[in-house]
């Protein structure tokens, strides 16, 4: 673990909000991904970020261990098993808050992401809430898999996939529980390197 030593913002010892991040030598995006979390507007009770690292060697884990230095609310735990469903089993483990939100190192996220989707959680009385996957491109080849991502001829009844859509879906982007979730279903099955989160909701 990675501690940070220095107080940025006051927090509370028991923070309402736990956010989540597992990643893997994310060198040229971490930085940016955990400045745009940092900057959530703060909900009651404070929040706290966990990132599980899978012992990067690209220059990700001194990223993190500067971050952290810098703002307390950010934590760094060891993901020795360097996939997705350990990581997030690893920073549930280390989490205080009595609600998860999981986030991702590729991703940035609007100042009131964390926000709606604890309201949405509390509103709707779902087991899972979160945003649509909205993508982002800066090249040609980017630009054409974002249209095919988002088109539903190709992605079929996902509509999580649709930035536009409101309601229930098979399986959200990332997601918010509350704890008792995972006392409920259990954690994420580790022996699946991909697709944990559409067994999770499943």
């Amino acid at each position: 673990m990675i501690p940070g030593p220095t107080q940025k913002q006051a927090t509370m010892t028991q923070p309402r909000i736990s956010i989540i991040i597992p990643c893997l030598n994310e060198a040229r995006h971490i930085k940016d991904c955990i400045e745009s979390v940092l900057r959530q507007q703060e909900p009651e009770g404070g929040f706290e970020v966990i990132v599980a690292d899978g012992l990067s060697d690209d220059g990700t884990r001194e990223t993190l261990a500067e971050l952290a230095h810098q703002d307390s609310r950010l934590r760094v735990v060891d993901n020795p098993g360097r996939i997705a469903s350990t990581g997030l089993n690893a920073a549930i483990r280390e989490a205080r808050g009595s609600v998860i939100v999981r986030m991702d190192a590729h991703t940035e996220y609007s100042h009131d992401y964390v926000r709606n989707c604890v309201s949405a959680l509390q509103s709707t009385g779902a087991d899972n809430v979160g945003g649509a996957a909205r993508t982002k491109a800066t090249t040609y080849l980017q630009s054409a898999v974002s249209a095919a991502y988002h088109c539903p001829l190709v992605v079929g009844g996902a509509r999580f996939h649709n930035v536009d859509y409101e309601g229930y879906v098979d399986t959200v982007v990332y997601g918010c529980w509350r704890r008792s979730a995972f006392e409920r279903f259990g954690y994420f099955d580790e022996e699946l390197i991909r697709n944990q989160d559409d067994e999770f909701n499943l």
